[in-house]
């Protein structure tokens, strides 16, 4: 096989099955997104709700009828209305319907700008989604593209094109960044599209595409975990706002109004959505990100102007002090002192009145809520696959979900990754100190605790996978095995 052809054979169904049966097949698989799309863009469903399940087999007027709506729907669908409905919604989840759209797509004789980026996009979608975890945060390589992409596009040899060089060194320089402001003094997104549209007709060699899906993926993965850096920075600087007593900050760089509430600034931080769900592009990007830069530089300018009172306050409160111990002395009136039966006794501590020891429970939140100080307290300078955190003389690598999970997000998925971090930091805390005493008590406890926690988030996996929410049952299985991990070392001791 040719491996420099432009044309892409897609795999054909096996010979004894009808071709017309193969035809219906896929376009059952497809019809479900599409009938989601006319939802979503409010376009006319010609099908009543009866018969929006498909049969088997269709009669000829069906079958013509199916096929008319769907070519009609490809001409109003747009890359970023797949992009909001797949990325919003559980179709994400059906990786046999993704597979066939993209084959849908793919095998179009004539294909116009618009499905060259619907199938840059869905192609870079259904990467995403099947890459395994073991490789999702490494540095991506050709051959790793290849073999995710075989049931989409076959076998592929993974050697890189001459004319896709420019994409390896933009690969390179992302490599470099340690901030989204810096990414975006670049054009890597106007850039890599220039590459495409230069393209042409080569756009669609299986070499090609493994090299656009892997800058596609590489580029978005950089800009995600640069937000994410950028939205932990903001929400740890309005906590301290908060604390500082700050009811109210100006927010002009992020384009709103002066005076904007803290905690209308707090829900905008915590419901911020990530910008690829509007229409790709530079402009549309960059301003999204524009504006979370904006965001941050208001955030810290308020903090500034609040420690620059606070400091104003303490010195002015100083001066008051010290004037008015200058004027009673020149008057050589004593300074009143408080009545002996006003005066509070002060609390003596009795060591038999000893705070009891804290129970596996109260143990368990308190070391959650000490890894989220952590976190937002030093938010890393670039968002990173595993970040650090340090409890009790131990040291545990946390993955980039479960720190998302900490400062980020909430609801049940969020709240049992936190579990599963706790727990962690718990085992791995007791075993340090049983190191340091030779007293394995609290150690434990500690495991205790751990497995009854394991055979709750195994339960909480099952949940996930029957929900069909692949993302939330993957990260949280994975949370869970280290924990397992952490669980065979303690036993060793």
């Amino acid at each position: 096989m040719n491996k420099t052809t432009t044309t892409l054979n897609i795999p054909a169904p096996a010979r004894p099955e009808n071709p017309r049966l193969a035809q219906w097949k896929e376009a059952c698989e497809v019809f479900p997104i599409y009938l989601a799309l006319a939802r979503q863009q409010e376009i006319d469903i010609p099908f009543p709700q009866a018969k929006r399940n498909l049969p088997e087999k269709p009669d000829i007027e069906l079958f013509s009828d199916v096929h008319e709506w769907l070519d009609s729907m490809d001409q109003q669908v747009m890359a970023h209305h797949l992009r909001h409905l797949l990325q919003m919604t559980t179709l994400n989840d059906s990786e046999s319907g993704l597979r066939a759209l993209i084959a849908r797509h793919l095998r179009k004789t004539k294909k116009s700008n618009v499905d060259r980026d619907k199938i840059d996009f869905m192609l870079a979608q259904y990467f995403a989604l099947e890459v395994p975890p073991k490789i999702y945060h490494k540095q991506i390589e050709l051959s790793d593209v290849a073999q995710v992409m075989r049931p989409v596009l076959g076998d592929v040899d993974p050697s890189s094109l001459s004319w896709c060089a420019p994409l390896e060194k933009m690969i390179v320089a992302l490599r470099g960044f340690r901030s989204l402001r810096e990414i975006l003094k670049t054009n890597f997104i106007e850039e890599g599209r220039k590459v495409k549209e230069g393209a042409g007709g080569m756009f669609y060699d299986p070499a090609a595409l493994l090299a656009f899906i892997r800058f596609n993926f590489l580029l978005r993965r950089t800009l995600i975990e640069l937000m994410h850096a950028d939205l932990i920075a903001i929400r740890a600087g309005i906590e301290q706002l908060q604390t500082a007593g700050v009811r109210t900050m100006d927010c002009h760089h992020a384009g709103l109004l002066g005076g904007e509430p803290i905690a209308k600034v707090r829900k905008i931080a915590d419901e911020w959505k990530q910008p690829f769900q509007q229409e790709y592009t530079e402009r549309t990007v960059s301003q999204a990100f524009e504006n979370l830069l904006g965001l941050r530089s208001d955030v810290e300018q308020a903090i500034q102007k609040a420690n620059a009172s606070a400091a104003q306050n303490g010195a002015q409160k100083v001066e008051g002090d010290t004037s008015r111990q200058s004027l009673t002395a020149k008057k050589g009136v004593p300074e009143p002192k408080a009545s002996p039966s006003k005066v509070k006794p002060k609390e003596v501590p009795d060591a038999r009145a000893a705070k009891p020891e804290p129970s596996g429970a109260h143990d368990f939140e308190t070391c959650m809520e000490q890894v989220w100080e952590q976190l937002i307290a030093t938010p890393p300078s670039r968002g990173r696959s595993m970040t650090t955190v340090k409890i009790g003389g131990a040291r545990i690598l946390m993955s980039s979900w479960e720190v998302t999970a900490f400062v980020s997000e909430d609801g049940p998925s969020a709240e049992d990754l936190r579990r599963a971090v706790a727990a962690r930091v718990l085992v791995a805390a007791a075993m340090e100190s049983a190191k340091q005493t030779g007293t394995a008590t609290s150690l434990d406890r500690a495991m205790n605790m751990a497995r009854t926690e394991v055979t709750r988030l195994q339960e909480r996996v099952d949940v996930a996978k029957q929900a069909k929410d692949t993302e939330a049952a993957v990260n949280l299985g994975i949370s869970t095995k280290r924990l397992l991990s952490t669980l065979d070392e303690a036993e060793k001791l």
